[in-house]
């Protein structure tokens, strides 16, 4: 028989991530429905609905191509330049989105944080996840501009869905820094769409990595997405090979990434319910 007076004291664990994975498997079904409600919430009340997955990368696209591709005449790895600038726009905007949602998460959801008791690391998780949809959508324009092209994808295609999982997983390590950030510091909101448009142009988005000079490479190698990008367009598009090594360190650089942002974010979670 349990006891009416039992109480039960919830605290914080203790160890250096002291992340009880266990406990997030119970709360996967609050994790769904945050999602969830993330999509609907996105295109409630809109005309054009799922469309603006589209819009957003293939807008960009054309303003891309006409002034830097020809009219600048940017290099492009031997691919036609619309494609080579879809392919890092479609990987790009997923994670911007995803960052900038998981960013703004923990004050988004602030009434909800204050009330009741979760895992806090659902929130910039679910965030980060709800622009899967999104990301999946525009990728029906990148495949029609690839058949028009005649461009089609080797065996490498088969490393898409880990790509996927990278920048994931590279937009979370970086949210939960911001997330947990944002709560302390109400102005890192205007510091994340800076922030993002500056490491886009540190990205290999609008441009090979190969032009830019050597000296500065290592700048590109240590940049999480650069290899994430380059290896995007080696498995849809088939025309370069896997850069293996720009991959391997990218990987390593988001894994140093996600475990210090969920280090941080551990830390400061104890105080969130207070704060925010």
């Amino acid at each position: 028989m349990t006891d009416k007076n039992e109480i039960t004291i919830i605290k914080p664990a203790e160890g250096l991530l002291a992340f009880d994975f266990r406990e997030l498997s119970r709360y996967s079904e609050l994790f769904y429905f945050l999602a969830k409600r993330d999509i609907k919430v996105r295109y409630k009340q809109t005309v054009l609905g799922g469309l603006w997955a589209i819009i957003q990368p293939a807008f960009a696209m054309i303003v891309f191509s006409v002034f830097l591709g020809r009219m600048a005449h940017m290099p492009s790895d031997n691919v036609p330049y619309p494609v080579f600038v879809y392919a890092g726009l479609l990987a790009w905007t997923y994670f911007a989105n995803a960052l900038a949602a998981a960013g703004e998460s923990m004050v988004s959801n602030a009434n909800l944080i204050t009330k009741v008791y979760f895992p806090r690391l659902i929130v910039p998780a679910a965030a980060a996840l709800a622009g899967l949809l999104d990301f999946f959508i525009a990728s029906f324009l990148l495949a029609a501009m690839m058949l028009w092209y005649g461009i089609y994808p080797g065996a490498a295609v088969l490393l898409f869905p880990v790509l996927i999982g990278l920048t994931f997983f590279c937009a979370i390590g970086a949210g939960l820094w911001l997330a947990a950030l944002n709560v302390e510091y109400r102005d890192i909101r205007y510091v994340i769409p800076f922030l993002i448009q500056l490491w886009m142009f540190a990205s290999p988005v609008i441009y090979p990595s190969s032009i830019v000079p050597a000296r500065y490479q290592w700048l590109i190698a240590v940049n999480p997405m650069a290899g994430v990008i380059k290896a995007f367009r080696a498995c849809l598009l088939g025309t370069q090979p896997v850069d293996w090594v720009s991959l391997g360190v990218s990987s390593a650089v988001i894994i140093l990434l996600l475990v210090s942002g969920l280090f941080y974010f551990r830390r400061m979670e104890r105080t969130f319910a207070d704060v925010v």
